[in-house]
């Protein structure tokens, strides 16, 4: 009983309440599109998903990084080039869209949206383009 009680504790809220996508489903859902990542109404970031789970990411209006995901358990995480620790997210069908929530996460921070967008990724720096 302690053990559920303590895991309860450090999983962020949504693991508990909603289905995670598997990695199988997320890349059926993903791949091919361009995926905007939406934080109190505002995009922070644009992700196009590339077949063999590559990615192309930029934080909006900076360098565009190139990168892959792997499913890890329940969670689907990105490694980026340059950067050796994973980012690792709880992704779960939410209406016509997809919500997000960092591993990391305290329940008191709220869920991303996740959204398809038919607009470019538009990058700053060397890797210009789509």
């Amino acid at each position: 009983m302690r053990a559920a009680l303590a895991l309860c504790l450090i999983l962020p809220a949504p693991a508990l309440a909603e289905t995670p996508l598997t990695a199988e489903e997320f890349e059926a859902y993903v791949t091919g599109k361009t995926m905007d990542y939406i934080a109190d109404g505002q995009v922070f970031g644009r992700e196009v998903y590339l077949p063999g789970c590559k990615v192309r990411w930029a934080f909006t209006a900076e360098e565009c990084k190139l990168g892959h995901w792997f499913g890890q358990g329940d969670q689907i995480c990105f490694l980026y080039d340059g950067d050796p620790e994973p980012k690792c997210w709880i992704i779960w069908p939410d209406g016509e869209w997809l919500s997000a929530s960092y591993s990391t996460d305290t329940p008191d921070i709220a869920p991303r949206s996740v959204r398809e967008t038919t607009e470019p990724l538009c990058c700053a720096g060397p890797d210009v383009g789509v």
